[in-house]
């Protein structure tokens, strides 16, 4: 499986591609049952570390707001303009 860096160090695409990676392993039925314990775990930290990334990304997208004549007049977080 090799050194995996720290999962916290990791960008979305590369906890991504280690995740699948993990899931690949686990459902080709030849690890170990520890390995499968290890790979469970680490699968768990790098699905938190996704979500945590894309948590962050959703709360930094913002929705332009526009006034009657269609002018930007403002910004908004993402989820009042989703709502």
């Amino acid at each position: 499986m090799g050194m995996a860096p720290e999962i916290a160090n990791l960008s979305f695409e590369e906890a991504l591609k280690e995740l699948e990676s993990v899931v690949r392993r686990l459902e080709s039925g030849e690890a170990p049952l520890d390995e499968s314990i290890e790979l469970y775990a680490k699968g768990d930290a790098l699905r938190a570390h996704c979500q945590a990334r894309l948590d962050s990304a959703q709360a930094r997208i913002e929705a332009i707001v526009a006034d009657r004549d269609g002018k930007a007049q403002g910004l908004r977080p993402f989820d009042e303009a989703a709502g």
